[in-house]
């Protein structure tokens, strides 16, 4: 059985668990959190779910050690931190309710973090205020500035925008320095003296594989590879949109960083259409025969001499 569908029943049943063993302790006055005062009866009322729905994963104190935790990989997020990963605000910040709902709603692909999609709107939403009582940033912080899609200026010319999001992801933006590369080093040498004066000689040995990074989390990281893994936050139906929120927002806590205002809107959007592209690829065959036509290539290509 797979790891995931361990971990979720793990999960139910130790939520089973935590309603026999039913204990809230209830509010008596209001707590302003990320900005706005929220009533007890709000805080009360998102307790008592807390413990219905989300205690046997997240815990008693919103620290990931819920009776369920043991079990789940990547472990459950620890809201003390106050730190998030997919929220559609600049890395760093504090996500907005809305990013809640939509990450609660559609659950985290390849986790344990199911889609409670039948949850009512007024009992998820009191769990959101609840779940800011965990740690003291939402006291001092207000939620960071929405991220929203600006209009895709490729439109109409998606094998444009593959191209140029291509050309930035191995040059530009370096995002090869940590997920695969999907090029060869030819071609990788030639697009950075393109964009940037200077070709790159400089390759990690394993240049066609994620490099683990290091996180807030307690944990080393594997970026993803856009062929094979499933993306945490990405919704099939709003794929682009999904892309441009996680590539500009960045990935709290994490190596990846915020890229709006570090590139322009135009290649922003270039690389949300060549990730797109790679995407699109998972579940055929085509990764494997580029990379074999990649290394093939690598072995016969030498750098210019100087």
């Amino acid at each position: 059985m797979p790891r995931n569908s361990i971990a979720l029943i793990a999960c139910v049943a130790a939520a089973m668990v935590a309603c026999k063993g039913y204990r809230t302790h209830g509010f008596n006055q209001p707590v302003k959190l990320g900005g706005k005062v929220v009533s007890a009866s709000v805080l009360t009322e998102g307790e008592r779910s807390y413990d219905l729905y989300c205690r046997a994963c997240h815990g008693d104190k919103g620290d990931g050690k819920g009776p369920a935790a043991a079990g789940v990989r990547p472990p459950p997020r620890d809201f003390t931190l106050g730190s998030f990963k997919f929220g559609a605000v600049p890395g760093g910040t504090l996500p907005n309710d809305d990013d809640f709902v939509r990450i609660v709603r559609f659950g985290l692909h390849g986790t344990a973090m199911r889609a409670w999609d039948g949850v009512p709107e007024p009992t998820l939403l009191s769990v959101i205020q609840y779940l800011k009582t965990f740690s003291p940033r939402w006291q001092n912080e207000e939620p960071g500035e929405p991220i929203v899609p600006t209009p895709d200026p490729w439109r109409g010319k998606e094998a444009a925008a593959v191209e140029r999001g291509r050309a930035v992801y191995h040059a530009t933006a370096q995002c090869l320095s940590c997920h695969p590369a999907y090029a060869p080093r030819r071609y990788i040498y030639q697009v950075t003296q393109q964009l940037k004066g200077k070709g790159t000689t400089s390759f990690r040995a394993d240049m066609y594989g994620s490099d683990l990074t290091k996180s807030e989390y307690g944990v080393k990281l594997l970026p993803p590879d856009f062929t094979r893994a499933d993306l945490r936050s990405v919704r099939p139906d709003h794929q682009l949109d999904d892309l441009y929120r996680v590539i500009t927002s960045g990935v709290g806590g994490t190596a990846m960083p915020t890229w709006r205002g570090a590139l322009p809107e135009q290649d922003l959007w270039g690389l949300v259409h060549f990730v797109d592209s790679l995407v699109r690829l998972q579940g055929t065959d085509s990764p494997n025969r580029l990379r074999a036509t990649w290394q093939a290539d690598d072995a016969t290509w030498k750098p210019p001499s100087k």
